[in-house]
């Protein structure tokens, strides 16, 4: 459950507002007292009322086994601090492995999240807080928390057979190894039992619920509304009540301890974001969430049904459950036998006058290649939504990467060009959703949409739009004959096209008098019949390409106040957080750098070239090997420099600060 919220906090506001630049929290005022949160029914009430302290922003990272639900618990406290008001960005991190062997290196899950009291833009870079339910979920994620930073160990864990499992020899708990942290050593295990001892649950049912105690936890420590959670845990085991209680209780339990226990003896305050956001009615999305709400609105827009033919795939397997949930909005769902089954019905179902979609990632995309080709040659609206993910092959399934980007372009026989459109946040994913909608209804081609698991599974607020800020996407579809032959007989041509678009008429099956051929062999300008001419083939080739050369795109624009930098710096997609936020670091100690960021793909804009050209150095950071940065040297002959990295997580902020610091010299 997503929570909606009205206050004054909106759509974010550009690359000129700050963000600090440390990664831990920068402590403001302090106030003794309970704090500005209210506890869940039923918490202690007689305890000393305990310091509390105001931060502008907040890293935790909670970290376990792939059964510890820490997705769930992430998830959860992602929903208080959004209903509170705070912006926030989120980095769920998901074993590779289905079922990894318990307490195991490989099994470990995570999920990190930023809140804020102004306008952030990553999920952070190293956690000020982790909760590690596991000596395994220590030892994995010891590397990124930084001295001084608070972690929470459920000590029940740590015998030693589980702390043998990961390389421990001796105790980190007893070793000295954890000094330089303020460690705090809780039993999660055994008081989540003792708290349920009312209830008629087994000792090893009642541990599972250790991620709800130490929810319960890190709201007190955070002042964290608990209502959400409550409500949430009554909904989700609405038909087993005794659970719903019992996790109820382990929640309350956690907080009732965070209270009264004086191993925390400090709780803290992240104030709403209140300035950092225009007014409007928000909620708390993920990527691949604001994609399928984006698909609905582009159908609900154009008035035309929307169909997804799709075979599961990880990360994008989210997009077909949520689009399953929405029959009543003329969405229909069919979950194919594999990758070129659900492109094929997706095809199928642009020809009958469908918006047409197939999501899915790297892979599936190989699979699906031929259709693409066959899409371009038909000339039919088509998405292809590619959630890519570490490759190749199967690559790391549960990781982010953008090295899709020549697959995209390039990926199918023949000349078959494809426009491209990248969405830079979770929350842009929607806009992305319809942008690509418009491209391929408008110009009736395939068009690429490529996210990553990063804004996927990542999560930020969103503001929900009025439907009158939507642009209108009604097609005219063909309905009457459209040539006059030399005889003085009308005839349908279907590759007779719109001399301002190049798009071809879209005629619905069993349209009287508009019978027509269509199919992957070469088609005779305008009329359509099957051609092996030379030089038809030339023509009908050279026109596809104009068709997507001349998609309306906007011009891009160069970030750079005062116009003194001499270094741009050039992202796409899912780089769009950390760039601005490490452009944002490098101005304020003073540098002069500009930033511009890329939507549309294919075609680029039709003023890239002259921006590029106005600065000395260009710098493309990519979550692959410099697929943008080859694009650009070779279409503009711009020595453009990568900045890259493979490893299945996205940059952070102050990495990037230091590279593109050191690999520029301004004055």
């Amino acid at each position: 459950m997503t929570n909606q919220v009205n206050s004054p906090a909106g759509q974010r506001p550009g690359p000129d507002a700050e963000e600090p630049a440390a990664d831990g929290p920068h402590a403001t005022n302090g106030a003794n007292g309970t704090g500005a949160g209210t506890g869940p029914d039923g918490a202690h009430g007689g305890a000393a009322a305990k310091e509390v302290r105001r931060l502008d922003r907040v890293i935790i990272r909670f970290a376990g086994d792939s059964g510890d639900g820490m997705q769930l618990t992430g998830d959860r406290f992602t929903s208080e601090t959004a209903s509170f008001g705070n912006d926030l960005s989120t980095l769920p991190n998901f074993p590779a492995e289905i079922r990894a062997p318990a307490g195991t290196l490989p099994g470990v899950s995570s999920f990190q999240l930023h809140f804020a009291d102004h306008d952030i833009l990553t999920p952070g870079d190293a956690p000020n807080v982790l909760v590690a339910m596991n000596p395994a979920a220590l030892k994995a994620n010891i590397a990124d928390v930084p001295r001084g930073a608070e972690i929470i160990v459920n000590t029940d864990e740590f015998t030693k057979r589980a702390m043998a499992k990961v390389g421990y020899d001796v105790s980190p708990l007893e070793d000295g190894s954890l000094d330089g942290y303020r460690v705090h050593q809780v039993p999660l295990t055994t008081l989540t039992v003792e708290a349920l001892k009312e209830f008629d649950v087994g000792r090893k049912d009642a541990g599972r619920s250790k991620n709800m105690f130490a929810l319960g936890l890190l709201s007190w420590m955070y002042n964290r509304p608990t209502e959400q959670t409550e409500h949430f845990l009554r909904t989700k085991f609405a038909r087993k009540p005794q659970v719903a209680q019992a996790n109820i209780a382990a929640y309350r339990a956690g907080w009732n301890f965070g209270e009264t226990t004086e191993d925390f003896a400090v709780s803290y305050e992240v104030s709403p974001a209140t300035a950092a956001f225009p007014p409007g009615t928000y909620r708390n999305i993920s990527g691949n969430l604001a994609l399928a709400y984006g698909l609905i609105a582009a159908s609900h827009q154009s008035r035309l049904p929307l169909f997804l033919g799709s075979y599961p795939i990880t990360p994008a397997s989210d997009v077909l459950h949520e689009l399953s949930r929405h029959k009543n909005f003329g969405v229909r769902t069919f979950q194919a036998e594999d990758e070129i089954a659900g492109i094929g019905a997706a095809l199928g179902a642009a020809f009958g006058g469908a918006l047409g979609v197939t999501t899915t990632s790297g892979p599936g995309v190989a699979l699906k290649s031929e259709t693409i080709g066959l899409a371009v040659s038909l000339e039919l609206p088509l998405l292809i939504v590619d959630i890519q993910r570490g490759g190749p092959s199967t690559g790391l399934p549960t990781k982010t990467e953008q090295a899709d980007l020549l697959q995209a372009m390039y990926g199918r026989n023949g000349e078959a060009p494809v426009p491209i459109v990248a969405p830079s946040t979770p929350a842009d994913c929607f806009a992305a959703a319809i942008e690509a909608s418009r491209i391929a209804l408008t110009y009736r081609t395939p068009v690429f949409l490529l996210s990553d698991g990063y804004l996927a599974n990542g999560s930020e607020p969103w503001r929900v739009p009025e439907t009158d800020e939507l642009p209108d996407l009604r097609v005219q579809f063909a309905e009457v004959a459209n040539h006059r032959l030399d005889d003085g007989t009308e005839a349908f041509w279907p590759y007779k096209r719109d001399p301002q678009t190049l798009a071809r008429p879209w005629a619905v099956p069993g349209t009287p008098g508009l019978e027509h051929r269509i199919g992957g062999i070469e088609k005779q300008d305008g009329t359509g019949n099957i051609s092996y001419d030379p030089a038809n083939h030339d023509l009908m080739v050279r026109t596809r390409q104009a068709k997507v050369d001349g998609v309306d795109v906007p011009d891009i624009d160069a970030d750079d106040p005062g116009g003194r930098a001499r270094t741009l710096v050039l992202g796409w997609g899912s780089t769009y957080g950390p760039i601005t936020a490490a452009v944002r670091r490098l101005r304020r100690d003073g540098q002069h750098i500009a930033q511009a960021h890329l939507r549309h793909l294919n075609p680029f804009p039709a003023n890239l070239g002259a921006v590029l050209r106005s600065y000395e150095r260009v710098i493309i950071p990519e979550m692959n090997l410099g697929q943008l940065a080859t694009l650009v040297r070779a279409r503009y002959l711009v020595d453009a420099h990568s900045y890259t990295q493979v490893n299945g997580m996205p940059f952070k902020a102050e990495q990037l600060a230091t590279a593109l610091r050191e690999a520029s010299t301004d004055d």
